[in-house]
């Protein structure tokens, strides 16, 4: 059989190999930044499993299979240009709260992009402005940033501490913000708040030694080449984050190391998001305690001396923190506002660093229901029988052999070893811990579920009849009951491989999918003077650490001994003493600690919220401005703040335009700029005001907004003006920049052209201009996330705008992006309600501003690659100007040592923020999981849609790195590699067949879905700008939210019943089974719902019921049934309550409201419904039965 032109043979160089030293790919970046391809510093390229279609046919290793990356070179710091001084007049010039490289920073990519910036942020300290010169040869300049301590406010970024041997804990002066001295020690108050939707959360960045210097072997995930890379180039880094490490050879990148591979797997959070977010209307409980002790050396158990490595800990110097000026006010008070200021803690941060000493020592102490849940208990279900082997392949696609359809199972593994008793009264050891969980072996127990043999060519029915569960880590019960929700923290293999070997035998990538701000029903939250962590690698003490004695305990990570602080002694919740292993903090793997002083650089910045307003002809004509302003009005008292929030306006079009709002004023004034070349700031003081005290003023000027440029005949856009404008107004104190642009720019600074040809929308040839056109963007973005600013792009256009270029300031600077197609108010009203419904959660929604976030993991582990929307500051810490709950991010990790002294290995994620009520916060998630030493165990824990979430964010950097060819190739040889490492395995299996284990039955069927999908498929009339759109999606998205994206979910409503019903909130939810994505599935007879994610489409059939047709739908028949129908009507039938139900039930498991859209046979919108049908063949693509004999081809050669 041909071929598709869609999806052309396994080529041999299919693999993403890196390009090397003198290759194209290691061009020079454009002067200000790393290669635009790249998101932060340096960013990696898809890295598949090793071997991933590098190698010859029988799998074997090429000779050479490890090359060294040479040493890094040290990244130069940026200019003073940013030193701006933050909050004028509140002192002389504050620091921002990011984490600032120190002497010798990350290198980036060896693509010319060695340096984010080609100046110093605004947040890098340094004692010269000059570039470091040499390279980073020893660990002390990869941990001088984590050993920082404060600096003078006044003096924020002129000088650094860069010894390595400095400690982690508490600053040795005070000469930062700091609390009053509270006479006796505090402790602990525990609350249980429902975390409310609008209040914003952040999470303390946890700051984690780097391992010492040397050379691991890191295996590109989808090559058969690995590369050495220094161990602190391997420090923990946060899971999920899409950017490449910036500590990376000049001579070989990391970035040119993920291109031999493929796309790296996203581990992105299955979480389901409740749209109302948290109930704020529920009481708040907490316990607080007054006790007074006497806290005998504060700081010295929590702080610590930086340790140059994470085999071999330092000796811990511990300094106790001088008196902190007086203030006048009450310590309660003082507190809070310490709670507020935001800092950064992390080895390698631009302003000094006093993050690790935030993250040195404290008791954090919650206990959530909703943050660790009990994952749902494994059903037992004999394994069916398997199918005779040795016959032929069916000539015809539907010549499957029926089977009845599966049960969804939670992977069960009767014969694994029970995990161990987590806290016994005699406090075990971490080998007593692990060695319960020595006997976990399939080999040697009964097969477990996951392990069943499946025959993809003969076994049709292999979805199941409901969503598709998150596998549960073979632990002890007590163990899962603690263990993190994996709709926060997920990996790609729930059972660790015991050595890189094992990991790239099984063909599979290792990585982490995040989504750690999300919005959570309960939340323990934690107020103490004193946060637990380890004095070695900064861990924050959790749920998988053992307690030695009373007065010991032992870190999950480094395997350091810490002394437990008397304060921690005491249970807020029992109030009982002498019981730290019952405390909060080591009963919950997901908690919030309210920060003290200590970890701030600065006062915490006030909410700050500036809007820039497209006003141009096109945009008055699309209308979206009536829609933006009316939202507004709407929700201007519900935007997420304080008494402090800001708010400003500016408009734009051939000239930029600003309102000033200043109190006083009988009503806004406009101040016009005509010299956009030249761009200043009119009247700085007046145009951010204070939102309550001119709230009048904001309101007049948002009614009369829509009518203000009706008659406009300005064409032009001057974007980037108004951008710089924007970054000028916004940098003294940081904050949200939410821009509206509805054309391609035009005029000034950032101007673009159409790049796109109408005529290769259908090619299945080279896809071009994936990447930015100018390095405007980028830069300012880096710009403005040095200056703790976010920048945020709604897209509404109806013609081509470049949103690659675009893109990029939102990408790099921790924003999101919001994209309308064909937008027009009246032509379009699908459109103009999901605009009106994203504003309604974007203005509402919770944020954290000048965010920090880091990932730790056990010793043995390294992070080399993350992906999402940040900015990289070093190997393991993200900066997030801003950071809101509907972000993901991913990660991909390597194994450089072997495991085999544990059988547990634990990650933990810190994200350090300030709220927008002003209080500092850091939010903490640790998930344990199990080592083991067999292949057979690594392929029976493969969570198969965090692999697939993760290959796809590879992907998408390795379609803007090299092309979509090789992105779509490395795809494809993702499944035909791992399914023919399992089948080389397995034992009576006939090598004639398409065999795959029951974890990873569905890969083929997603990976064909995301080779459908717009970001990567070709051969399909594609805009431009909806491609580059859906992988900003897939950088971008959590799990749960990216896999209804990937393979939309099809219900037949035209029959609901009460059957296998649920009931929510004293409502009945029907539940109807999925179905096949396949038009076979369709009949005229019914009618079908299918949630896309984003958008809903119910397609009703020429011969359905008419009875449905009037009660759903509120039409006497199909043919009176109008061509936009986006609404149902509350009918008062049991069919149209039910409906309504399901769909209503659909809409709240996620943050953003769809869209509904009803579809007739004659409706325009029928061809997108039917391209969501992947299982059946296009004229450019294999349906799923060609497309498994085409694996089944490359398998079995």
């Amino acid at each position: 059989m041909s071929a598709p032109a869609g999806l052309p043979p396994r080529p041999a160089a299919a693999a993403f190999s890196p390009v090397g030293p003198g290759g194209s790919r290691e061009a020079a970046a454009p002067a200000g930044g790393a290669a635009h391809c790249h998101n932060g510093p340096v960013q990696s390229q898809m890295q598949f499993p090793p071997g991933y279609g590098s190698h010859p046919p029988n799998y074997s290793a090429p000779s050479g299979h490890y090359s060294q990356v040479p040493n890094k070179a040290a990244a130069s710091h940026l200019d003073h240009q940013y030193r701006a001084s933050y909050y004028p007049g509140y002192y002389s010039a504050p620091a921002q709260n990011v984490m600032t490289p120190s002497v010798g920073s990350n290198v980036l990519n060896a693509q010319g992009s060695q340096q984010l910036y080609n100046k110093t942020p605004p947040h890098t300290g340094g004692a010269s402005d000059g570039p470091v010169q040499g390279a980073i040869s020893s660990a002390s300049y990869l941990h001088m940033s984590a050993q920082q301590s404060y600096s003078a406010f006044d003096n924020h970024y002129s000088t650094s501490v860069s010894s390595s041997v400095a400690s982690q804990g508490f600053p040795l002066n005070s000469d930062h913000y700091a609390m009053p001295v509270v006479s006796g020690a505090m402790y602990p108050s525990v609350s249980y708040p429902p975390a409310a939707a609008g209040s914003a959360y952040g999470q303390t960045f946890t700051s984690q030694s780097l391992p010492a210097v040397g050379q691991f072997k890191e295996t590109n995930a989808f090559s058969s080449q690995s590369t050495s890379v220094p161990h602190s180039l391997q420090q923990h880094v946060p899971a999920g984050y899409n950017t490449t490490l910036s500590t990376i050879s000049s001579a070989q990148s990391v970035q040119d190391n993920l291109c031999r591979n493929l796309p790296g797997s996203v581990a992105k959070v299955n979480n389901q998001i409740k749209t109302g977010g948290i109930d704020s209307s529920q009481p708040v409980h907490s316990v607080s305690q007054n006790v007074a002790f006497t806290k005998p050396g504060v700081g010295t158990s929590a702080s610590s001396a930086v340790v140059s490595s994470v085999r071999s800990p330092a000796p811990s110097l511990s300094s106790q923190p001088s008196s902190s000026p007086s203030v006048t006010q009450s310590p309660e008070l003082a507190l809070q506002e310490a709670l507020d200021s935001s800092s950064t803690t992390s080895s390698a941060s631009p302003v000094l660093n006093n993050y690790d000493a935030l993250e040195g020592g404290g008791y954090p102490d919650t206990r959530s229901v909703t943050s660790s849940p009990v994952p749902a208990p494994s059903v037992p279900q004999t394994s069916k029988a398997s199918k005779p082997f040795g016959y032929g392949y069916p000539a015809l696609q539907p010549g499957y052999q029926n089977a009845t359809p599966t049960t969804p199972v939670q992977p069960s593994n009767p014969g694994h070893h029970p995990g161990f008793q987590h806290y016994p009264q005699h406090y075990p050891g971490v080998n007593q811990l692990s060695s319960s969980l020595g006997s976990l072996s399939l080999q040697h127990s009964q097969q477990p579920e996951s392990l069943r043999p499946v025959n993809l060519t003969h076994d049709r029915n292999i979805l199941p009849v409901s969503s598709v569960p998150a596998p549960v880590p073979n632990l002890n019960s007590d163990l899962r009951k603690l263990n993190c929700s994996p709709d926060s923290f997920r990996c790609t293999l729930t059972n660790i491989p015991q050595t890189q070997a094992l990991l790239n035998k099984a063909k599979l990538p290792l990585g982490l999918l995040l989504h750690p701000f999300r919005d959570l029903t309960q939340l323990p939250v934690i107020t103490s003077s004193t946060i637990v962590r380890c004095r070695s690698c900064r861990t924050y003490i959790n749920p998988f650490v053992s307690f030695i004695d009373q007065r010991r305990w032992k870190c999950n990570l480094c395997y350091r001994v810490n002394d437990v602080p008397e304060e921690f002694m005491y249970n807020p919740l029992t109030r009982s003493y002498g019981e730290p292993h019952k405390r909060p903090e080591v009963q919950n793997s997901t908690v919030e600690f309210i920060a003290s002083s200590d970890y701030m650089l600065r006062p915490p910045q006030p909410a700050v919220y500036l809007f820039v307003l497209d006003v141009s002809h096109n945009a008055v004509e699309a209308g979206y401005l009536t829609i933006v302003c009316q939202s507004l009005l709407e929700n201007l008292d519900k935007l997420p703040g304080d008494s402090r929030t800001r708010i400003g306006f500016i408009t734009f079009d051939s000239t930029v335009q600003f309102y000033n709002l200043q109190e006083g004023l009988s009503q806004p004034q406009m101040l016009i700029v005509s010299d956009i070349d030249d761009i200043f700031l009119p009247t700085p003081d007046s145009l951010l005001v204070n939102l309550h005290e001119s709230k009048e003023l904001i309101k007049d000027l948002l009614n009369a907004l829509p009518n203000m440029f009706t008659n406009t005949r300005e064409t032009h856009s001057a974007l980037g003006p108004a951008l710089q404008a924007a970054f000028k107004l916004m940098s003294p104190t940081g904050g949200r920049i939410s821009v509206f642009q509805t054309q391609l720019p035009s005029l000034g600074a950032g101007l673009l052209h159409s790049r796109e040809d109408p005529n290769q929308r259908s090619s299945t040839k080279v896809v071009q201009h994936l990447g930015p056109a100018t390095d405007f963007y980028k830069k300012l973005a880096l710009d403005c996330s040095g200056q703790q600013t976010a920048v945020d792009l709604f897209l509404l256009s109806s013609q081509y705008s470049d949103l690659a270029s675009l893109a990029c300031m939102s990408k790099y600077s921790a924003g999101c992006i919001y994209y309308y197609p064909s937008f027009h108010r009246t032509h379009n009203p699908a459109q103009a309600e999901k605009l009106q419904k994203d504003l309604k959660r974007y203005l509402t929604r919770k944020i954290g501003f000048e965010a920090v976030m880091r990932i730790r993991c056990t010793k043995g582990l390294s992070i080399h690659t993350f992906h999402g929307n940040f900015f990289v500051r070093s190997t393991d810490l993200l900066s997030l100007a801003n950071v809101n709950p509907d972000a993901g991010f991913a990660v991909q990790m390597s194994i450089e040592e072997s495991l085999t002294d544990t059988s547990l290995v634990c990650f933990q994620t810190a994200l350090l923020y300030t709220s927008s009520k002003g209080e500092r916060r850091i939010r903490v998630h640790t998930l344990c999981l199990p080592v083991v030493s067999s292949l057979a165990d690594v392929y029976a824990g493969a969570d198969v849609q965090a692999v697939v979430c993760l290959l796809a964010n590879m992907a998408v950097d390795r379609s803007v790195s090299s092309s979509l060819a090789d992105a779509r190739d490395a795809l494809v040889n993702a499944v035909v590699d791992s399914l023919a490492a399992y089948m080389s395995t397995a034992s009576n299996l006939q090598q004639s067949m398409l065999i795959a284990p029951n974890s990873l039955k569905l890969f083929p069927l997603y990976i064909l879905a995301l080779l459908k999908q717009k970001a990567f498929r070709t051969g399909t009339s594609t805009r431009l700008d909806d491609r580059v759109y859906a992988m900003c999606q897939m950088k971008s998205q959590p799990l749960v939210h990216l896999m209804k994206m990937i393979h939309p979910n099809l219900y037949r409503i035209d029959k609901l019943t009460d059957e296998s019903t649920i009931h929510v909130n004293d409502r009945v939810v029907p539940q109807p089974p999925l179905q096949k994505l396949s038009a076979e599935k369709l009949t005229r007879e019914g009618a079908f719902l299918m949630d896309c994610g984003s958008i809903f489409y119910i397609w009703i059939g020429k011969n359905c019921d008419n009875s449905f047709i009037k009660d759903v739908l509120g039409y006497p028949n199909y043919a009176s049934v109008p061509q936009k129908m986006t609404q149902l009507p509350e009918v008062d039938a049991l069919s149209s309550e039910r409906t309504r139900s399901f769909i209503s039930w659909l809409r709240d498991s996620r943050p953003l409201s769809p869209v509904l859209q009803v579809i007739k046979d004659e409706n325009p919108a029928k061809t997108d419904f039917f391209q969501h049908l992947i299982e059946d063949r296009t004229e450019a693509a294999f349906s799923y039965y060609e497309f498994l004999l085409n694996i089944q081809q490359q398998v079995c050669k």
